[in-house]
């Protein structure tokens, strides 16, 4: 086992997923905002999207995605439609908030996320993004060579997704405590707006190189 190519990819992936992007904003949305279980689950839907990147990676695939101008194309239309349709209601959110006088308590009670629903959002969250795509081909292609064993590819799988799901778990369980939930009820007009801003500016970043590229 190549200890050294995963110490690299850990670094790598951390650094990742520490950035600021659709995912990270999408945990920190549900930990505020809903219950723990649906932001949880939330960072279990990116973990498994991650993983599906990762295996779609290693066995080629996506490389054929990616070198297909329809696929990739069509990958990208359906990555932005979603990002910039999650941004356009998180934004909504933010202004009904704004301008509503019920309760907050009230509004997450008609609103409410299941433990389902945060799992979708996660998972297409990821998985829908033409970035990510992109991050996992280049990572691989660059790190992964034809003399890496099975088992190193399985144990770099496993450790990426592993990765995602307790940082981002992390980040809900911290985030969905009572006393931190309380305090940030306040500001969850600002956490929504901030939220669609990054999905809707990550969508029209996706359109834009898709119009500059053709």
């Amino acid at each position: 086992m190549d200890y050294q190519l995963l110490s690299s990819l850990a670094v790598i992936h951390l650094i990742a997923l520490a950035s600021p992007g659709p995912d990270f904003a999408l945990v920190v949305r549900l930990s505020t905002q809903e219950s723990r279980a649906a932001a949880v689950a939330s960072a279990l839907g990116i973990a498994v999207a991650i993983l599906g990147h990762t295996l779609l990676s290693l066995t080629g695939v996506s490389l054929i995605i990616k070198s297909s101008d329809l696929l990739f194309t069509v990958v990208q239309l359906i990555g932005a439609s979603y990002l910039g349709w999650m941004g356009i209601g998180a934004i909504k959110a933010a202004t009904l908030h704004w301008r509503d006088t019920v309760t907050i308590e009230t509004n997450y009670k008609k609103v409410g996320v299941t433990v389902n629903k945060g799992f979708m959002q996660g998972l297409y969250t990821n998985i829908l993004n033409p970035k990510a795509l992109v991050f996992f081909i280049t990572l691989f292609s660059t790190l992964i060579t034809p003399q890496v064993t099975l088992i190193t590819k399985t144990m770099a799988a496993l450790l990426l997704f592993s990765l995602s799901f307790f940082w981002f778990s992390f980040i809900a369980i911290v985030l969905s405590k009572p006393k931190i939930q309380l305090k940030m009820k306040k500001a969850s007009p600002i956490i929504n707006l901030l939220t669609g801003v990054v999905f809707v500016s990550v969508a029209l970043m996706i359109i834009i190189g898709l119009v500059n590229s053709h």
